[in-house]
């Protein structure tokens, strides 16, 4: 049985409180940002990556907390004052404000679509990683907490010392380590899609996998967190949206695929033609 009893509080500036939470949140923001850039290096892609990459983690900041606050309305509707801080973000409203942001600066700034594609791949790389770090934050704080267990060892149950980042009857019960599952299940997908960039054509082929295998561990280890509020065929919000993600992103990406070899097997002809048509002359 792993017992977890950190102080969800890593330290204290006078009446700033600095929690593990916001730290590896930080950790995994640089981390996406040092791959992002260094990946678009390396695709050649130099214009509107800074600025694109800026207005994307406030995107992602904004959508985390609202969609944060959208999770727990009733406790923010009884305590108006927490709505505005980042005590807490969630993951999957980090993402869609992410998409969102970007889509927003390509209108305004009227990037092709294929070059916002392209950063999106470079995107792909970083953030499961960081997905991973923001999760040994959740680990840590207590947040995101699994369901009781029946087992009693680790890793299929996990004890949480009180604190006030989980409700109290989930206080010294052993429960299903869903955090570390989620940060497991990132690592899994950062290391195929490492193992996979640059093999995807065309542009935005490795972000829309990566959202479909991202979505798919997401949707599945839900199943065992608390608090679960099924909205639809036993599937709760942010279910639904992973549900969504993988009915829009997967036949885009089949689609793609398809036409990218039917595009290549025509060129490759043309090009066996023109060569045979040269030999003749």
């Amino acid at each position: 049985m792993l017992t977890i009893s950190i102080d969800p509080v890593a330290f204290t500036i006078g009446s700033l409180t600095i929690r593990w939470y916001g730290i590896m949140a930080a950790v995994g923001v640089a981390s996406l940002l040092v791959i992002m850039l260094r990946e678009a290096k390396k695709l050649g892609i130099t214009r509107d990556i800074y600025s694109l990459a800026f207005w994307g983690i406030i995107g992602g900041l904004i959508g985390g907390r609202l969609a944060y606050v959208i999770y727990y309305w009733e406790h923010f509707m009884a305590n108006p004052r927490e709505i505005i801080g980042f005590a807490g973000l969630a993951q999957m409203g980090m993402i869609i404000g992410i998409i969102v942001a970007a889509l927003i600066y390509m209108g305004v700034t009227r990037m092709r679509f294929s070059a916002l594609l392209g950063i999106g791949d470079a995107f792909a790389v970083g953030a499961p990683l960081a997905l991973a770090i923001g999760r040994i934050g959740c680990t840590l704080n207590g947040c995101c907490n699994g369901q009781p267990s029946p087992f009693q060892f680790f890793p299929l149950a996990v004890i949480y010392t009180p604190r006030n980042t989980m409700p109290p009857e989930y206080w010294g019960v052993p429960l299903y380590p869903t955090q570390i599952y989620h940060v497991l299940w990132n690592l899994i997908v950062f290391a195929i899609v490492w193992r996979l960039r640059g093999k995807f054509k065309p542009e935005g082929g490795l972000l829309f996998f990566f959202f479909c295998i991202y979505a798919i561990g997401d949707l599945s280890l839900r199943f065992l967190r608390a608090g679960r509020e099924p909205l639809f065929l036993w599937l709760d919000n942010a279910q639904l949206i992973d549900l969504a993600m993988l009915v829009i992103f997967l036949p885009w990406l089949i689609i793609k695929l398809r036409q990218f070899k039917k595009q290549a097997l025509v060129a490759e002809l043309a090009s066996g033609a023109e060569s045979e048509q040269n030999q003749e002359d």
